[in-house]
């Protein structure tokens, strides 16, 4: 049977094995681009401007995000029993004790952020800490900070850069296409040339859908890895499976909710869900973390 061990070093392996897909995606698409624009600078100049804007966003993500969710840091004097939880789980994980915020949502959630252990935030809304019972809390802060422990806002900051790359080699083709058409196919003959100028407009259309599918695998391959030692740092891994059906199952919606923040929760915050916004969720469903918690033994 499955330990949370056993199963945190299957998910950081799979993960491993996405980003190194991820990255040969990003080299074959660039290449098939600069091919048929015959421009060997054309992935030189995408992968510096995206990774200059990435690396501005990236010192200042975590301001951004709280800005738009209206979090508010909190004292201890403020809330000391959510402090102490937050404190003690942290020096159990042996990790610094990040800021602590509330959101003033009625939704059950939480979120971390941060660019590493030593800026780290954890923001919890009011409904979390209304409706959680005390080891339900600890599970979920736990999973927050597994996710603060595993560097997965670092992760997040790669896969931003990869992804935008792949978005921005896109547009650049697509439009320099356009233009002055491609120089190879110009000179190429035959049905070779336009084969080549046909892929690079699928790959052109494709390439971003593709990368954003990628990242979402990581993204739920993570959330399954911060579950598992979550649940470890706590050592009971029904409190949070029953912190996630709570969540899961309040149907409250959210004031200040934005797509680009939706991923950072411990669980979607959206509630209105169809076969759609599933498929595209960068949240694995609920129901296979609790079966995942449920199934694992801790020794």
């Amino acid at each position: 049977m499955a330990t949370l061990y056993t199963q945190a070093d299957s998910n950081i392996r799979k993960t491993w094995i996405l980003l190194t897909l991820f990255f040969i995606f990003i080299i074959a698409v660039g290449w098939l681009f600069s091919f048929l624009l015959d421009d060997n600078s054309f992935l030189v100049i995408a992968v510096v401007i995206s990774t200059v804007q990435t690396f501005a966003s990236y010192w200042y993500s975590d301001k951004i995000v709280l800005a738009m969710t209206g979090a508010r840091e909190i004292k201890k004097e403020d809330n000391p029993e959510l402090y102490r939880i937050v404190e003690n789980l942290a020096i159990t994980a042996g990790l610094p004790l990040p800021k602590i915020f509330i959101i003033e949502e009625s939704q059950p959630n939480a979120f971390a952020t941060g660019r590493d252990d030593k800026h780290a935030v954890v923001a919890v809304t009011k409904g979390l800490l209304n409706k959680m019972e005390r080891t339900e809390l600890e599970g979920v802060i736990a999973h927050e900070l597994s996710h603060i422990g595993n560097k997965d806002m670092l992760l997040d900051s790669a896969l931003v850069v990869l992804v935008g790359i792949v978005s921005l080699l896109s547009r650049m083709f697509l439009r320099l296409n356009y233009l002055r058409g491609s120089r190879r196919s110009k000179n190429s003959r035959g049905s070779a040339g336009i084969v080549l100028v046909l892929l690079g407009f699928v790959g052109a259309i494709l390439a971003p859908v593709v990368a954003f599918l990628i990242r979402m695998a990581v993204s739920r391959k993570r959330e399954f890895l911060a579950d598992a030692e979550g649940a470890l740092l706590t050592r009971y891994p029904e409190g949070l499976a029953r912190a996630l059906e709570k969540i899961a199952g309040d149907p409250t919606p959210m004031n200040k909710l934005n797509d680009s923040t939706a991923h950072l929760y411990i669980s979607n915050p959206f509630r209105e869900k169809s076969w759609l916004t599933n498929l595209f969720s960068t949240h694995p469903p609920v129901e296979e973390r609790i079966r995942a918690l449920r199934g694992m033994e801790i020794t």
